[in-house]
């Protein structure tokens, strides 16, 4: 006797996943009308038959939502995921977390790998470079997918695209700074060019602009190591700088430890913003100001959009920002002294 089709051959046969198809039958408004006709043609073709009652049996698990991070290691994007992931949780949706280590590579294995476990949504961070490809295997798929904190593919009609406002994360650092008497003022960290960098550099070059001044930035990896070196580098051969603004958190935490090995006292000496107000923020000694994006929150408000289009069929807007704001502390206003 011939063997019945599956859903799974009707997914290999229309090149879709079987969670589309699932939501075909289902007649899910989520499925681009394009990708229903592509279905249902193979369905015909293979003359598939839907058993709904052992559809209905199968059903019962819990939904799967794949987040897709560039850098894990890095405690903002770990706060994100976390904070998506609690908020899935409590709507009895189970989440795929995977790091992909800002490798092109690594991203479009992984989102293949979720497509054919049947993820019904993504939330991706995606690397860059490489990106479009990735993109294309999900619009073939028609699984709902929002772009968070980068976008790389300008698709937003399809691909929402959901992040911070940190072209006013930079303006009001800089601000910030101008109105303590700082002059000369430098953008350290953030590699060249990309999207990320030139957003939260934006802001920094308007107010520099607006005051007659000179912007200086200082390319390189987010990472301490590179905070800690241009600590030096700064000290040694551009003693005329007395601020910065920090691409991210972890660069201004790295030029906080630079510079108290040399003996430059944060706050007084230089005075230094981060960006982002990871917790460590408030942990380290002099305490670092920074421009907070309230990453919690941010995840808890992807998590809510994603979930009212799955579940609701609400289209998220094209492209959302949400409000940062300064906090101040001892890195740029100077420690308190000690009462002796």
């Amino acid at each position: 006797m011939k063997k019945r089709p599956t859903i799974m051959d009707v997914a290999r046969h229309a090149g879709v996943s079987k969670s589309t198809v699932s939501l075909v039958l289902q007649n899910s408004p989520l499925v681009r009308e394009a990708t229903r006709r592509q279905v249902e043609a193979s369905m015909a073709a293979l003359n598939y038959v839907y058993n709904r009652s052992a559809a209905n049996l199968r059903g019962v698990g819990t939904g799967l939502v794949g987040l897709v991070i560039n850098d894990l290691r890095n405690p903002f994007f770990t706060e994100f995921a976390a904070s998506a992931q609690m908020a899935f949780s409590r709507r009895g949706f189970a989440t795929a977390i995977a790091n992909t280590n800002e490798d092109p590579d690594i991203q479009a294995q992984t989102i293949d790998s979720m497509i054919e476990h049947g993820v019904s949504a993504f939330l991706i961070s995606p690397v860059y470079g490489g990106e479009t490809s990735s993109f294309d295997r999900i619009e073939r798929a028609g699984i709902p997918t929002m772009q968070v904190l980068r976008m790389v593919d300008e698709r937003t009609d399809i691909f929402p695209f959901a992040s911070h406002d940190y072209a006013t994360g930079g303006k009001l650092a800089t601000r910030h700074l101008v109105e303590l008497g700082c002059r000369n003022i430098a953008f350290v960290g953030g590699l060249e060019d990309r999207p990320i960098t030139l957003e939260r550099m934006a802001g920094y070059r308007n107010v520099m602009e607006a005051e007659g001044l000179r912007a200086r930035y200082f390319p390189g990896r987010p990472s301490r190591a590179f905070g800690r070196e241009t600590a030096r580098t700064l000290n040694r051969d551009h003693r005329d700088i007395e601020a910065a603004v920090c691409f991210s958190d972890l660069v201004a935490m790295g030029m906080l430890f630079g510079f108290a090995e040399i003996g430059v006292e944060l706050g007084r000496d230089f005075r230094v913003v981060g960006f982002d107000d990871i917790e460590e923020c408030s942990l380290v000694f002099p305490q670092l100001s920074s421009i907070r994006c309230d990453t919690t929150r941010f995840g808890e408000k992807s998590a809510e959009t994603m979930l009212r289009w799955i579940e609701d069929g609400v289209h998220p807007p094209a492209v959302h920002r949400y409000p940062v704001e300064l906090v101040a502390r001892h890195s740029s206003l100077g420690a308190p002294r000690r009462s002796g």
